[in-house]
């Protein structure tokens, strides 16, 4: 062989491989069996489903399950019955109920020690939606394995012997101990939950099939106790007893706590610790590193996983394979949540400003829709009729944010739940800062966070800043500082302010008596040199009453800008109430700024919200004791109420309803009609808090605004074919 016909290494070493045992050489192996990481990643998928699943859907599907644990009790009492007792005989068709279950895709409860445990281990879902999810489910099957007990008993359905062996089946639970129920139990739960995981890793029907007969067989035939068929069985002994078939003495009590309280605690623990936690300690940590994105996180906070409702991945703060690119390698960006895209524009300009500091700045415009409570938006057909709407109204925002040489990119979210949504944007693009605004026009400013515990669960996902926009005139500043971060924010902010904006800045710092000017001054000049403020004005206020002390320093100002030194903003506007009196009582414009803080979940809890307990120079905090707190919105007016925002009436103040967007608030007449655009299955939603939000990002019209100079261009204009040229990159419902 000459050196040009010998093979290659490659090729020498495949032909090893295959010559040692005559298997294919590595890598041309097909497996025919999942990997458990595999294994784990269709659970995982299975358990996203049926959590997010409504709770209409998961007690009747539990409601058929417990129908079915019927079919079991009546198949085993008939059998003992006519087969004299036999020990194999007796029970051969026991298992056909769980395969009806199986197959039928029903949710019976110790099937669920696995999917959607697994799911909050990954800590993708809350313990409360476990707990939601186990009660919903069990709650079902109970009903039907009532229901069942009733036909089988007062139907007649059980005569004879059959009557006899059904009692005999029933009573024999009742002379067992707590405790061999309970470790009965859990050898029953270790099996359903084992069936659970092998029907994930099985290939074909038949192996599937096979598994579950051979798996429930083993229930009676070990003597164990499965908690569905022990209450179907309990309520059938009292039913029976009442009819005078048997004589006993068993109430529904004794029944339940003596009989079926032990065996849900074993199939539960015997499900989630013999079988959950260690398939789950047997994956690799990269058991679902495909789903991950560099730099993201899909879990849940601790307080999160603890407290929140969150159910499932798209319920979880991430990135989609979209967002993913979109956002990746962005500079600093901003993201600006608007209600009303011909009102709003001081608030993008202020953001544009921010950004305009800072190399490839972006401004990120989000259009925060608020939507019928009834309105379905899992089809996505209305919430891109609003795109679209939407998209055409922002040019004119497009256009001043392009003004100041930064990148702009909107988006829509149409909402059932407006105020959150802002937060559960922010978590999702993970921009550097968001700045809002509330007032009288903002759909945020009734106070509509539908969940004020998010304030003891959920950290700030970035920097801060809420406008009180009165005009907005950055020219003359006024910063109140005693330190902390989110002074840091009121700096950074002062600073970009100052530099485009020729802005004057005046520090505030508040002390206890005269002899505390000194060190008042001290701390400012030092303050102010490490922020780089080093022109600013200082105001060292020795009266030791903050409020006061602003009101007057004040004065002659145009923006006030306001570290969040007390309890969070998401506190503050959760509660509808920010407890800064001095808001209503200057001219002057307000901005709130809030940077992350890690505060323990005990200071959430009880601690009293300051962040910066330790105040240098013998400066002073506010007493948040002393303040009657302030409304978000006017404290001369009162609220508008859900219906009147939605509706679109007039304010308490007389505004006309006009100066809403068109597509900040969709209009449901009051005869529950969806008016010209929407149809009934439109607003055809009976969960509205499992179908959140319909989100589009509009990059064409984007990037054809930014063609054109950033002036005004005909998004969503139809093309010579009539297609629709609005230039939604990516629609989602979550």
């Amino acid at each position: 062989m000459t050196d040009s016909e010998r093979p290659d290494d490659d090729s020498m070493r495949e032909v090893v491989e295959r010559s040692r045992s005559g298997a294919p050489a590595v890598g041309e192996a097909v497996r025919d069996r999942f990997s458990s990481d595999e294994v784990f990643q269709r659970i995982i998928a299975a358990a996203d489903e049926e959590v997010t699943s409504g709770s209409r859907e998961l007690f009747f599907s539990g409601l058929a399950a417990g129908l079915a644990i019927t079919i079991t009790f009546m198949l085993y009492a008939s059998l003992t019955a006519s087969t004299d007792s036999h020990p194999i005989l007796s029970v051969m068709l026991y298992p056909l109920g769980f395969i009806y279950i199986i197959i039928g895709g029903y949710q019976l409860y110790t099937e669920n020690t696995l999917p959607p445990v697994a799911l909050s281990l990954e800590r993708l879902a809350s313990l409360p939606t476990l707990l939601r999810h186990w009660t919903i489910v069990l709650a079902g099957n109970f009903t039907g394995g009532a229901f069942g007990a009733v036909v089988l008993s007062y139907g007649g359905v059980f005569t004879g012997d059959t009557v006899d062996a059904a009692v005999k089946i029933s009573s024999s639970g009742f002379e067992l101990g707590f405790w061999p129920l309970f470790f009965k139990a859990a050898m029953a739960g270790l099996i359903v939950a084992g069936v659970v995981w092998v029907g994930f890793a099985s290939t074909d029907s038949f192996t599937r099939l096979a598994v579950v007969y051979l798996a429930f067989l083993a229930i009676p035939l070990g003597n164990l106790y499965h908690v569905v068929v022990s209450f179907t069985e309990v309520l059938y002994l009292i039913f029976a007893q009442n009819l005078g078939q048997t004589s006993g003495a068993v109430g529904l009590y004794d029944g339940l706590v003596g009989f079926v309280v032990p065996v849900l605690l074993g199939n539960t623990i015997g499900g989630v610790v013999l079988v959950t936690l260690v398939n789950y300690f047997q994956t690799s940590e990269e058991r679902l590193e495909e789903a991950r994105f560099e730099g993201m996180s899909r879990r849940l906070t601790v307080p999160e996983w603890v407290f929140g409702r969150a159910a499932g991945r798209s319920y979880v703060p991430t990135l989609d394979a979209t967002e993913a690119t979109l956002f990746a390698g962005e500079g600093y960006r901003i993201m600006v949540p608007i209600t009303n895209s011909r009102t709003d524009g001081p608030i993008v300009e202020l953001a544009a400003r921010l950004a305009s500091s800072h190399e490839d700045g972006v401004v990120h415009i989000v259009h925060v829709v608020q939507a019928p409570e009834r309105m379905s938006l899992s089809s996505g057909d209305a919430g891109q009729r609003i795109a679209d709407v939407s998209a055409e109204g922002m040019a004119n925002l497009r256009s001043t944010a392009a003004d100041y040489d930064v990148e702009v990119s909107t988006s829509t979210v149409v909402s059932h739940r407006s105020f959150e949504e802002v937060f559960n944007m922010a978590r999702r693009t993970r921009p550097n800062s968001v700045l809002m605004g509330w007032g009288d026009d903002q759909l945020w400013n009734a106070a509509r966070a539908e969940r004020p515990i998010d304030e003891l669960t959920n950290q700030l996902p970035c920097d801060f800043l809420i406008l009180n926009e009165q005009e907005l005139d950055a020219s003359r500043i006024l910063i109140p500082t005693s330190g902390g971060p989110d002074s840091d924010l009121s700096a950074e902010v002062a600073q970009v302010l100052a530099d485009t904006a020729d802005a004057e800045v005046t520090l505030l710092h508040v002390v206890d008596g005269p002899e505390n000017r000194e060190n008042g001054r001290s701390f400012l000049a030092a303050w102010a040199d490490e922020h780089g403020l080093t022109d600013a004005e200082f105001v060292v206020d020795d009266g030791g009453d903050i409020e006061p002390a602003i009101v007057e320093a004040a004065a002659d100002k145009t923006l006030v800008i306001i570290g969040a030194t007390e309890k969070g903003l998401l506190s503050r506007l959760v509660s509808n109430s920010l407890h800064l009196d001095v808001i209503h009582d200057v001219d002057a414009s307000v901005l709130l700024t809030e940077r992350p803080s890690a505060r323990s979940l005990r200071q959430r809890l009880f601690g009293s919200g300051a962040r910066n307990a330790d105040v240098p120079g013998g400066g002073v905090e506010r007493d948040p004791e002393e303040s009657r707190g302030t409304h978000v919105r006017d404290a001369a007016s009162d609220a508008p109420s859900d219906a009147e925002t939605d509706a679109g009436g007039d304010d308490p103040a007389g505004d006309d309803a006009d100066t809403v967007d068109s597509a900040a608030v969709v209009d449901v007449p009051d005869d529950g009609s969806a008016g010209p655009d929407l149809t009934d299955e439109d607003l055809d939603d009976e969960q509205p808090h499992l179908d959140d939000a319909y989100v589009a990002d509009h990059d064409e019209a984007d990037e054809e605004a930014a063609g054109e100079g950033g002036g005004e261009s005909d998004e969503g204009g139809d093309d010579e074919d009539g297609n629709d040229e609005d230039g939604d990159r990516d629609a989602s419902n979550r």
